[in-house]
């Protein structure tokens, strides 16, 4: 392909002029109240998300104490689907996106957004094979046997064969994200969250007469909503109604598009990977406790996966004012942003988590009557609990700094955040430690993400 080409695919004037940075609120207006304007949507859609994992939980947990047991199993593998689509390589796309319309460039924002369907469609294409071959072998090595091996592969071969639709729903709700617009991903994000209880509901437990096809009908109701999901705006933003079009008939692709999100997306995606691997590694230990101890476990990180999506909101509110920021060389504002979004969610996800540490009936009664699991779960709250605010912190600003394309602080420190877990619950093993000691251990690994996190932003240069 030829430069001049690349030159008039980059550089050729879009339709709307877009305005002046001077006129872009998200560069001018106050922080704080802009943060709660951009997140409220995102913290609603995320409302949906919760409803949808308390609906599955409970649907699973009529179903018995083998699939409850099961989705321990599969759920980290899912939400590493949902956090790299929709939080690291959404950031990324969503940072490229910001940065490129904060310095003025629509053209370039609409050419970053095809190169970011192109890379969803691959990362989901990714999950699918992995997760098809290798699904059963992993959630073996994670300690799977008998009926609840089984249950996991049921849900599990339905859930990945429509990873390319999650990925796509996710990067093309990063894209408008990137541009300021919070609205409409979360009302697609709640449609797809309604559709998945009522089909997830109606299949798994065979609801209106239809057949009951348990583990594999409720995640048939995941892999049906979220294809619609990406259709809609698949066909949204080609109609040129949102503020950035697809424009597929020019389309060339150019590597430093590429370059310009993954440059930012691919580390970030390290982050969640590690996040993932702290709990299958805590996972596996707890295998050794017994079923009951395994399932408490999954009752209580499934809320810890759903407090990632409070953080979120706030983080994604954040990156497109960190990006546009960055981009128009407002670094200043860029981190005072950062740290308003990060006080903000430790303030909300620490609340949740004391409220939980003084009564985890609240959470535990919803999923079990099971007296030993229930056992379990409170006293993983009880420990845990205390630590979330720190996890929230840290989740936060590792959005922001997506933000500002600079995320190799944050990594690190869920680096030290799994190296805790993996060295000190093998020791706390072999010292033939309880339970309890190893949920202390899931709280302390909390702070030091939080404080690594935030020392690391503090410490990392943000220029333009």
């Amino acid at each position: 392909m030829s430069k001049g080409r690349k030159r008039m695919t980059i550089d050729a004037p879009a339709d709307t002029p877009l305005p002046a940075a001077s006129a872009n609120r998200l560069l001018t207006a106050p922080i704080l109240p802009t943060l709660i304007r951009l997140a409220i949507p995102n913290v609603i859609a995320m409302v949906g998300t919760a409803v949808v994992a308390v609906a599955e939980t409970s649907y699973i947990g009529r179903l018995g104490t083998e699939p409850l047991a099961a989705i321990a199993l599969v759920f980290p593998f899912a939400m590493l689907t949902q956090m790299m689509s929709a939080g690291a390589m959404g950031g990324g796309v969503s940072s490229a996106v910001s940065r490129a319309l904060g310095a003025g460039d629509r053209t370039r924002a609409e050419v970053l957004a095809l190169h970011a369907i192109i890379i969803g469609v691959c990362g989901g294409l990714v999950f699918t094979l992995i997760m098809l071959v290798f699904g059963r072998s992993l959630y073996s090595l994670l300690g799977g046997r008998g009926e609840v091996l089984e249950q996991a592969c049921s849900y599990s071969v339905v859930l990945f064969s429509g990873a390319v639709s999650i990925w796509l729903v996710n990067t093309l709700a990063s894209v408008l994200r990137g541009t300021g617009d919070m609205i409409l991903p979360a009302a697609t994000l709640l449609g797809v969250a309604a559709l998945q209880i009522v089909i997830g509901g109606t299949f798994g437990l065979g609801l209106f007469g239809l057949p009951r096809l348990g583990m594999a009908g409720v995640a048939s109701g995941q892999l049906i909503a979220f294809s619609l999901g990406a259709v809609f705006l698949l066909l949204y933003m080609a109609s040129g109604r949102g503020r950035l079009r697809l424009r597929v008939k020019s389309f060339a692709f150019q590597r430093v598009m590429f370059i310009d999100i993954l440059k930012v997306g691919a580390m970030a995606c390290l982050a969640p990977l590690q996040s993932v691997l702290t709990i299958l590694i805590f996972t596996k230990i707890l295998a050794t406790f017994g079923t009951a101890t395994l399932a408490g476990y999954g009752i209580g990180s499934r809320l810890e996966f759903l407090l990632i999506p409070i953080a979120f909101a706030f983080g994604v509110a954040s990156i497109p004012m960190v990006g546009m920021a960055v981009g128009a060389g407002m670094i200043a504002r860029a981190r005072r942003v950062a740290w308003t979004a990060g006080a903000v969610s430790a303030l909300i996800i620490g609340l949740v988590g004391v409220a939980l540490a003084i009564q985890p009936s609240l959470w535990v009664s919803l999923f079990t009557s099971d007296p030993a699991v229930a056992a379990a779960a409170h006293s993983y709250f009880g420990w845990a609990g205390p630590g979330f605010a720190f996890f929230g912190l840290g989740v936060t600003l590792y959005f922001a700094s997506q933000g500002a394309a600079k995320v190799g602080g944050p990594v690190l420190a869920a680096t030290a955040r799994l190296l805790l877990v993996a060295v000190g619950g093998t020791a706390l093993v072999a010292a033939d430690a309880p339970a309890s000691a190893l949920f202390a251990l899931v709280g302390a690994a909390m702070v030091v993400y939080g404080l690594g996190t935030a020392g690391a932003i503090r410490m990392t240069r943000w220029v333009k």
